[in-house]
């Protein structure tokens, strides 16, 4: 260490990694001394003849010129060789002691090293500096290793030097091999611990799983209850559907269901994402999408002077759930509903789309054509009117209300089903019942997932006005 009437001592730093030489430059100016940086020994030569150091410390591994060849020009050049050398490596066996009493080094510090540590071999090398221009060089010895043949030129105090230097080094990596021993030690005993709670923990999670999947089958089961109920048939109109979630709860869910004497309620509902949170908002959504006539309903009021039902108009109750469901307030979840509303009268069937998968219409004869329908999924944005649209359907049509499983469904190489080719499976199938229409549809569907099958539920609603009969 420089006492406060020195001048700093100056050193060369041989490093060709710019992050490590900076840090110990740093170091080294912390502790009083001006270093300079060279990224290779050639560099690093440089700087030692035009600054002449109190010391150099090089990186063994460097490009142009290592730290052997950097030791080894500085110690045979007669204006250089009284300049210590502390060598830096990743390395540490038998032959690079030798290398190093090769070259004439005069210390050896080992990576990863304690920076205190290098500051000690620092000081202690600039308080015992090497005096080869004074000293009778010592005589040759030469060492062979690994069939390799070392001459060793380097004098008694510099070979005791580099040889302390190595003890000390062993000695520190024995006091890290045991500080980490202690520290293994104490991380077993707590693993130990962490075991007894884990045994424990596991046992709970093992009752809350238990509990889990007796909730996920309740849910799954309420979920249902979203479900048609087939028990009453709708005089006048065929309708089919199919449902294939992708896992236990899922986000989509359909129903038809009467509202009056001349209205049927048709709709196909998709929450965005997957598992409980999802299913959750889908069994809010269809609590509200009830039928029951009442004074607070949303598909159909009472009138509160005649008392009789009035049926909402599907943008309306578009625009309704849209207030009721901000996404802020659902987690960040939003859905989608196709929501329409058929009159069995004149089969006039009046829908809104909110973020849903147009429908589908097909003619007798014709080919599947979309429907109009477009508009923001529910929940993105506040107040916001939502379309709607008109359809009159004809004997002999059939209308088909879909959730995007149908055309996003993907293949083992993610490639989509598309809408395209979903048109062309309706036409394909048109001569079949409504049932088996929709049966084949989605055969092509799950053959089209092959091998992984779906990754997102599927719902599928088919509306068919039959024919008149023949006279």
């Amino acid at each position: 260490m420089n006492t406060p009437s020195d001048p700093p001592a100056v050193i060369v730093i041989a490093e060709d990694s710019r992050i490590q030489g900076m840090v110990l430059k740093n170091r080294l100016e912390q502790a009083g001394y001006i270093a300079h940086i060279g990224a290779d020994g050639e560099l690093a030569l440089d700087l030692v003849r035009r600054h002449l150091p109190k010391l150099v410390i090089s990186d063994i591994e460097m490009p142009k010129m290592n730290g052997y060849g950097l030791c080894r020009a500085i110690k045979t050049d007669p204006s250089l060789r009284h300049i210590p050398v502390i060598l830096l490596s990743t390395l540490s066996d038998a032959e690079d002691i030798i290398q190093g009493l090769d070259v004439g080094a005069d210390n050896y510090v080992t990576k990863p090293y304690d920076p205190a540590y290098l500051l000690s071999r620092v000081e202690s090398m600039l308080t015992q500096p090497v005096q080869d221009d004074q000293q009778p060089a010592g005589p040759e010895l030469k060492v062979t290793l690994h069939g390799k043949t070392y001459t060793v030129r380097s004098g008694r105090q510099q070979t005791l030097n580099l040889l302390v230097s190595t003890f000390e080094n062993a000695v520190e990596k024995n006091r890290e091999l045991h500080r980490s021993n202690e520290q293994l030690t104490l991380a077993k005993e707590k693993l130990t611990q962490w075991n007894a709670q884990l045994e424990s923990l596991n046992t709970k999670l093992a009752s809350l799983n238990q509990r889990m999947t007796h909730d996920l089958h309740a849910a799954a089961r309420v979920q249902k209850s979203l479900l048609p109920n087939e028990s009453q048939p709708i005089p006048g109109i065929e309708i089919a559907w199919r449902y294939i979630p992708c896992e236990e709860l899922a986000g989509d869910f359909l129903n038809y269901a009467r509202l009056d004497e001349h209205h049927v309620a048709l709709y196909v509902v998709d929450v965005s994402g997957h598992g409980a949170a999802s299913s959750l908002l889908a069994v809010a959504v269809g609590r509200v999408l009830a039928p029951q006539a009442s004074a607070t309903s949303l598909l159909v009021r009472l009138d509160p002077f005649s008392g009789k039902p009035v049926v909402t108009p599907p943008k309306t109750v578009v625009e309704e759930l849209n207030r009721r469901f901000p996404m802020d307030s659902q987690g960040g979840l939003h859905f989608t509903i196709l929501y329409g509303v058929l009159d069995l009268r004149n089969h006039r069937f009046r829908y809104a789309c909110g973020g849903h998968p147009q429908p589908v219409l097909q003619r007798p004869g014709e080919p599947a054509e979309f429907l109009p329908g477009e508009g923001l999924a529910v929940g993105w944005v506040d107040d916001v009117e939502f379309d709607e649209w008109v359809v009159d359907l004809k004997p002999g049509e059939r209308l088909f209300l879909y959730s995007d499983g149908i055309p996003e469904a993907m293949d083992g190489q993610l490639a989509e089903f598309t809408n395209d080719k979903m048109l062309r499976a309706i036409d394909q199938h048109r001569d079949q019942a409504i049932y088996p229409q929709g049966d084949r549809l989605l055969e092509d569907v799950m053959a089209w997932c092959q091998p992984n099958g779906p990754r997102d539920d599927i719902s599928l609603l088919i509306v068919e006005i039959p024919s008149a009969p023949e006279s």
